[in-house]
């Protein structure tokens, strides 16, 4: 049974990804440390928590991709690889931001949210 408490902690475990534009790695070890806290006592919470420390860390895994891939560009084409990171950044945080609010929202209606592109690091 679901508790009211689950799904607000779940939700708060949503947002808590947010702490990322407040300290560096803060929206992988925010959601982690609240995981961490209460993964054993509802399965609720434990879903929700592996549910946004996976894509949290997809992301980042994306973005060390992209990374790799676009430093070679950069420095061939004297910086063009980088003006393509600044125009594909609005629509990566209207993504990023529409999504984890969507999961939010998802958890305070008592549901699981699926995120898109998510490599299950934690199973």
């Amino acid at each position: 049974m679901t508790t009211k408490n689950d799904i607000n902690y779940s939700t708060a475990l949503h947002l808590s990804t947010f702490m990322g534009y407040v300290f560096p790695l803060g929206n992988i070890i925010a959601p982690f440390v609240l995981w961490t806290a209460k993964k054993g006592e509802s399965p609720f919470i434990d879903a929700h928590g592996k549910s946004a420390i996976n894509f949290q860390l997809s992301l980042l895994f994306y973005g060390m991709l992209l990374a790799i891939c676009i430093v070679p560009i950069t420095i061939l084409t004297l910086g063009l690889g980088l003006i393509a990171i600044a125009l594909a950044f609005i629509p990566y945080l209207i993504f990023k931001f529409s999504v984890i609010i969507q999961a939010s929202l998802s958890a305070n209606e008592g549901h699981h949210y699926q995120y898109p592109f998510v490599i299950h690091f934690i199973k």
